[in-house]
């Protein structure tokens, strides 16, 4: 019993201030039992009990008033949703990770396609990799589970009873945390992986002692082998026959009912250890285990206090069920790593040790030897291997001889220091000790020649960089090695694999591994296979207000880390390519043979000094003489000009065709083309373009424009005449003649075209400008609007290169004008709001002058009529540097509303419905020119031409993300992106070749050039970075440790080392936005300024800048070193720094004008003078554990603590106190969280899960503890570490909703901004995290829990898929949505989609332990949600 008084005064239970020398307060928690009480004169007696509930009450009490206290100070305009009301989230992976920790080569879509399948730890993704080296995606599936190990079961016949329809397809075996050995099956008709059967060998989750670590396959595919991490294995034997199973008997080891008397003394030992590598042994035809059908298993074993690994052989006897030992190898020495068998050379393996691979003949089981040893030095030398003591070789099998053994090699591995300092595996000395003359190289991966039987080859990379390649061969009866000369030096492989005949994969273990290709006994680099893990910090930004964000992410580890632009794109799927033939390709056409034809024709490229015409179909045939193209002349131009008649624009003139029935079968039943040509007199046609009985062409010195149409003379006899000849100002550089009606209610009526047989031309000229044309039947020809380009930086500065390249006419709710630019920018022109073509009968000299108004057009002798029409001044609208090489614009069909492929340094798919500039990438590498090319067999084709090569493709919308890479060196830690400046800020640390490890640089996004960086001091390493607005100033707040060290120690608190918090001025970024920016004084002409409220104000690169472009190709950028080492801190000023007495691994700005900090474990509140805007220390509070990240909300501060979880505090202004308001009910090791409102957070630890946490309601039992007083919402296990999380807004709506919307764009985007998260993991995955209302979640859970257990769509490796995403949660703890498998339910048949909603399909026993206490669902109700999230998604 304790006393209790009438008006106690409570000393609060979350947080205790005590005094401490040197100043501060250190924060400390008071248990209830020793809470301590004042005590008035009038006293009572209660029960702890009652008090325990009092202190409850009263806490909730003050910290409420504390926060209604707090939000009287500071009322933002806008609260988030109630404390404690539900919050629904779903999570969907849009970059599956890119790290490949397995590869395997089977035959998994047919019998005769040669695929490879990657194993992503929580992804498999199928591949195919070209004859030209090149490695297409297939399929990239979620297996919603973790993969340990990967094998190919390869066809034989006696799988033919059991699979009749999969003849010749091989299995993919999977080992994976399920708990389960999985055997999948691709499916062509879903185009996806298909388990057909799953053996159960342990628990879900896989512990040291449960099998399901390592996976090894018989040859013969009789047998299959799976272990634990120690101890025990397990044999399989695989019998496939009509209705049974896979798997015909279990053998494991030990056995599980051990009875040793009856166990022979010879096999009474049982091998226990860590088990690092096994395979099976192939066996001589004569040898009495291959007689008896028993296999052979070698196992690496480390056995526990020994300090070499042994070479232990299995023998299996099928008919007793017993796994026995047959031999043991052990041998002082370097250290075994792995085996693996020779494949066609029966008892041969290879030991790869480190420093050595030894030739192991295993042909007698019981007497093991060495023939070979390659000792890998430079040059590796071969050695016929003779021990020195027998003893340690061919051992007894008793534990006397066992331990003396082990105690010989013990001996002889201690004899001598230097062997066993090179040696030793845990040798973490700086470089690894390869900057040691005594550095003992290992082979790191390697890999088998495929379908060789006669002389097998090994191909092994050694952890230096350096591949060789391995012939090993029968001389007579003595077995011969030969090694060739080092085939390629670079990153060391993690993993190789020969794909097909001389087309190697290697994969790195941080960067992007590449194929190579044997080619005159070398590795030539062929492509590159992307791999952007680790992301180890990422950054959201509108770039250029698109209105859809793109990433920037810091990827990889020295010396391959690089900074990734992550957009989101539009796949593609490529049907053919061809060889790289194609030198010189000027420009493609695709052609029809009639207007009304569905599908083209003709392919049309152009040479240099030559033309081809092709026809399009399955086979592309050459019918230029069929024809009638000149086929020695560079075509400028060419198209349908009527029904049966093509035409040919080149220098010299204008050929008007009639195809033959030899090129296409309606031609004309001739055995020559008929052909007619017209040429200007003594002038060079420059530019040209064909429409609908009409053909335009322009030339260049003097400048003239000719407008041609074509009239009938004979049976199948045409001729080209001139109707119309303009001279010109200024040379035309690009002619658009638009095909089909225009019909716009933007025109008025005196504007639109009143005859049908009225033609509008847009042309773009050197002047340069836009300016479309109306042709009348009557021959007249006036302008009807015009545009001038005239594009100025910060500094008044024209841009140069603003000439057009190609323009286009588009016609859907409104009109506009698209130019690409010949320096890679695109504009877009449309009319003002109430065009009116207004009748001028003065005279009009002014607009006949070049130097004229904004009325002046480009044409010198245009006959006057009876009215004249001032030209309307065309709005520019919106600008976009997409690129720095010339942009080409391609519809995607004839029609004027057509979508538009943009083609500059890359491909983009411009949506022409959207307003503004809209585009997403097309995921396909930079190409040179693009045409839509349709036949029945890819109605949807589109032709690129790229690297000499011509790509068949057609667009998949939605598949997968398009990521450019810069490479900048080191290892990139933290990303920024600077709106003002339009730049990068990229942290870097462990550079080499330089005096400093560590440094912060500006990077222009658009090219991956270095524009300026600032240094850090000898050893010290930077480790956070937040830009902050103090004044009218940008500051750059960065916080380091001074040390190389760790700062965080194992039990979770700081290490005693000290850091930095330096601030940094951006005064330089405003200079570089202002003399980069084109719009601020961005006009028409002199006399005129563009002043639209729609208009968007983009910058872009300098074209100082773009011109010296440092990029090698738009996938892979290499910074210029010699630049790099030039440059200097130019654009950074220091405004101070302090010395901390801990490690800042985290800053964070709090309400605009404070600045929060972490040193070790202690949060510092810093304000900022307004002299000098030197930052002042206010306040500051220490927790428990290392903080690791800081995040706020209006006047929330979100601390994370490596070991305590996240903590919420509030600051007092009046007090200047940090105080502690609610923390996490759960330890966890907090990696990256995100502050959703002022009372949700998403946090991610380092085990794999997402957690929202939010503040109780009211309704708070009274029994809960104020120390753990945050309630976990709901969570996700992910499978894979987020590291990086960052607050982003999605447009969560269709298609249809910008028409719906379109005036009120701007409260959609304010009522959904920032309300998602975006997420980045170390395997290279990229996640994002929406809400869901109520209704949407409960209808989506209900369509999750079938998905789930309906075979069609159920985890393919046998995960329970709710204990997968809830491992590790407390019980009742309600899961995220999964949008990996809700989204399957898009990718099925509506008969399928009807199936899974009704559970048909589902064993009743499965179907009958659900809760299906869920409203009966309808399929469109379902696929009209699912629409709109995978639309928000992509």
């Amino acid at each position: 019993m304790v006393t209790k008084p009438e008006k106690p005064t409570l000393a609060r239970n979350n947080a205790r201030n005590i005094k401490k020398e040197g100043g501060g307060n250190v924060t400390e928690r008071a248990p209830l039992d020793r809470l301590q009480v004042e005590v008035p004169t009038c006293i009572s007696v209660v029960p702890v009990s009652e008090l325990y509930d009092f202190v409850n009450r009263t806490y909730r009490r003050s910290t409420r008033s504390r926060d209604r206290e707090r939000e009287g100070t500071w009322r933002p305009s806008t609260r988030g949703p109630r404390r404690g009301g539900a919050t629904h989230y779903l999570v969907k992976c849009v970059l599956r990770g890119s790290a490949v920790l397995h590869a395997v080569r089977g035959r998994f879509r047919s019998p005769s396609s040669v695929d490879v399948v990657f194993g992503k730890e929580t992804s498999l993704e199928l591949v195919v990799v070209g004859d030209d080296g090149v490695v297409q995606s297939i399929c990239d599936q979620s297996v919603f589970g973790i993969i340990k190990d990967l094998a190919v079961l390869q066809w034989n016949d006696r799988f033919y009873a059991s699979m009749p329809k999969e003849q010749g397809k091989d299995l993919l075996i999977v080992l994976s945390d399920s708990g389960k050995l999985s055997f999948l099956n691709f499916c062509s008709e879903m185009h996806r992986f298909f388990a057909i059967a799953h053996i159960e060998l342990s628990k879900p989750g896989n512990s040291r002692h449960q099998l399901g670590r390592l996976l090894a396959v018989d040859p013969e595919g009789r047998f299959i082998a799976v272990s634990a991490y120690e101890d025990h294995f397990a044999l399989f034997s695989v019998v496939l026959k009509s209705g049974s199973s896979i798997i015909d008997e279990k053998i494991f080891y030990p056995s599980e009912i051990e009875d040793t008397s009856s166990v022979s003394s010879t096999s009474s030992y049982v091998a226990r250890g860590t088990i690092w590598s096994m395979c099976f042994i192939p066996s001589g035809v004569n040898h009495p285990i291959k007689e008896n059908n028993n296999p052979i298993l070698a196992v690496i074993m480390h056995r526990k206090g020994s300090f070499v690994n042994d070479l232990i052989l299995f023998g299996c006897d099928t008919r007793t069920r017993i796994i026995h030992v047959i031999s043991r190898y052990v041998e002082s020495g370097p250290l075994a790593l792995s085996i693996s068998s020779v494949p066609h050379l029966f008892g041969l393996a290879l030991l790869f040790r480190v420093g050595d691979i030894l030739l192991m003949d295993l042909r007698d089981p019981e007497n093991i030897c060495c023939i070979h040893r390659i000792v890998l030095n430079s040059p590796i030398v071969i050695e016929d291997y003779k021990s020195v003591d027998d003893s340690c070789r061919g051992l007894d099998i008793d534990d006397e001889g066992i331990f003396t053994a082990a105690a010989c090699a013990l001996l002889e591995l201690r004899a001598s220091d230097d062997m066993l300092k090179d040696d030793d595996p845990m040798n973490i000395d700086i470089g690894n000790g390869k900057e040691t003359s005594n550095y003992s190289k290992l082979v790191c991966s390697w890999s088998w020649e495929p379908d060789n039987s006669a002389n097998p080859k090994l191909i092994f990379c050694l952890d230096t960089g350096e591949l060789f390649l391995m012939d090993i061969y029968l001389n007579i009866a003595e077995v011969m090695v030969t090694i060739s000369d080092c085939l390629y030096m670079g990153l060391p492989f993690m993993a190789l694999l020969w794909a097909k005949g001389d087309l190697i994969a290697g994969l790195v273990e941080m960067g992007d591994g590449m194929v190579l290709k044997m080619e005159d006994s070398k590795l030539l680099y062929k492509s590159s296979i992307e791999n952007i893990a680790p992301i180890l910090d990422l950054a959201v930004a509108d770039y250029y207000d698109e209105k859809q964000d793109q990433m920037f992410a810091c990827c990889g580890m020295s010396p391959e880390g690089s900074l990734r632009i992550i957009r989101s794109g539009i796949g593609v799927e490529k049907l053919l390519r061809t060889s790289s033939v194609y030198h010189g390709v000027t420009g493609t056409w695709a052609l029809k043979m009639k207007e009304t034809d569905t599908y083209h024709s003709f392919l049309v490229l152009s040479f240099v000094e030559e033309t081809r015409v092709l026809s399009v179909g399955v086979n592309f045939r050459d019918v230029t003489d069929a024809v009638g193209f000149q086929p020695n002349v560079c075509t400028l131009a060419c198209g349908l000009v009527s029904d049966g008649l093509l035409v040919q624009i080149h220098n010299k003139g204008v050929r008007l065709c009639l195809p033959t029935t030899n090129g296409h079968p309606e031609g004309v039943p001739l055995s020559v083309p008929i052909c007619n040509s017209w040429s200007p007199d003594k002038i060079t046609i420059s530019v040209g373009a064909v429409g609908h009985n009409l053909v335009i062409v322009t030339t260049s010195n003097p400048f003239f424009l000719f407008i041609l149409s074509i009239r009938p003379l004979l049976a199948y006899h045409y001729e080209l005449y001139v109707i119309r000849e303009v001279k010109l100002y200024h040379e035309v550089s690009c002619i658009s003649i638009p095909r089909g009606s225009i019909n716009s209610d933007t025109l008025m009526t005196e504007f639109r075209s009143k005859d049908k047989d009225n033609k509008i031309v847009v042309i773009g000229t050197h002047k340069p400008s836009v300016e479309v044309l109306l042709l009348e039947p009557n021959e007249a020809f006036r302008v009807l609007a015009s545009g001038l380009i005239s594009i100025n930086n910060g500094l008044g500065c024209p841009i140069t290169g603003c000439i057009p390249e190609d323009v286009r006419f588009v016609s859907v709710d409104k009109l506009y004008v698209l130019a690409g630019l010949r320096n890679g920018m695109l504009l877009r022109f449309e009319w003002p709001a109430c065009c009116q073509l207004k009748p001028n009968r003065e005279n009009l000299n002014t607009a006949s002058s070049p130097s004229g108004s904004m009325t002046s057009y480009s044409f010198l002798d245009l006959e006057e009529k009876t009215e004249k029409c001032i030209p309307v001044i065309l709005q520019l609208i919106a600008i976009r540097r997409i690129g720095i090489t010339p942009v080409s614009l391609v519809p995607l069909h004839d029609l004027n509303n057509a979508d538009i492929i943009v083609l500059s340094d890359r491909p983009w798919l411009l949506h022409s419905a959207r307003h503004s500039l809209a585009y997403t990438s097309i995921s396909f590498q930079a190409a040179t020119h693009v045409t839509p090319v349709s036949s029945i067999d890819f109605p949807k084709g589109i032709l690129f031409v790229a690297e000499n090569s011509l790509h068949l493709v057609e667009m998949v919308h939605g598949k997968r993300l398009n990521v450019q890479k810069f490479s900048i060196g080191g290892t990139p830690r933290k990303v920024l992106y600077h709106s003002e400046s339009r730049t990068l800020l990229v942290m870097r640390t462990g550079l080499n070749g330089t005096s400093y490890s560590s440094d912060i640089c500006r990077v222009d996004p658009l090219s991956g050039s270095l524009l300026s960086k600032f240094r850090f001091e000898p050893g010290e390493t930077a480790k956070c970075m937040e830009i902050m607005r103090v004044g009218n100033e940008h500051l750059l707040i960065v916080g380091t440790m001074q040390s190389s060290g760790r700062a965080i120690m194992p039990s979770g608190e700081a290490e005693s080392t000290k850091g930095r918090l330096v601030v940094l001025s951006l005064e330089g970024a405003q200079t570089y936005a202002e003399s980069s920016s084109p719009i601020g004084s961005s006009n028409l002409s002199s006399g005129y300024q563009i002043d639209s409220p729609s208009r968007e104000n983009v910058g872009y690169a300098t074209e100082q800048l773009s011109s010296s472009s440092l990029c090698s190709s738009p996938e892979d950028t290499y910074c210029d070193r010699s630049q790099l080492g030039e440059m200097t801190a130019g654009h950074w000023r220091l405004v101070s720094q302090s010395t901390l007495s801990g490690a800042v691994l985290s800053v964070c700005s709090y309400c605009d004008r404070y600045l929060l900090a972490s040193a070790g474990n202690m949060l510092i509140m810093y304000g900022f003078s307004n002299e000098n805007h030197r930052p002042k220390k206010l306040a500051f509070t220490r927790t428990r554990f290392t903080i690791t990240c800081l995040k706020t909300h209006l006047t929330r501060i979100a601390v994370g603590d490596c070991r305590d979880g996240i903590l919420f505090y509030s600051y007092y202004e009046d007090s200047r106190k940090l105080e502690q308001v609610y923390s996490d009910p759960a330890q966890r090791l907090v990696a990256d969280c995100a502050l959703m409102n002022c009372d949700t957070a998403v946090v991610s630890d380092r085990r794999g899960t997402i957690s929202v946490l939010s503040c109780p309601n009211n309704n708070l039992e009274v029994n809960e503890s104020p120390e753990r007083n945050l309630m976990v919402n709901c969570s996700f296990y992910m499978g894979e570490t987020v590291m990086t999380m960052r607050k982003a807004s999605f447009s969560y709506k269709l298609p249809v909703d910008d028409v719906i919307n379109d005036f009120n764009s701007s409260e959609i985007v304010v009522g959904s901004a920032y309300n998602s998260v975006v997420a980045s993991s170390l395997l290279g995955g990229v996640f994002i995290l929406i809400p869901v209302t109520s209704e949407e979640h409960q209808l989506l859970e209900a369509v999750q829990t079938r998905l789930a257990i309906h075979p069609l769509t159920s985890p393919v490796l046998g995960n329970n898929h709710k204990e997968f995403r809830g491992r590790g949660l407390p019980e009742r703890t309600s899961t995220i949505l999964d949008g990996d498998m809700l989204v399957q339910f898009l990718e099925l048949t509506s008969r399928q989609q009807e199936d899974v909603l009704a559970l048909t399909g589902v064993p009743s026993s499965i179907a009958s332990t659900l809760d299906l206490q869920h409203p009966p669902v309808s399929v469109n109700q379902v696929v009209r949600v699912l629409e709109r999230v995978h639309y928000a998604l992509n």
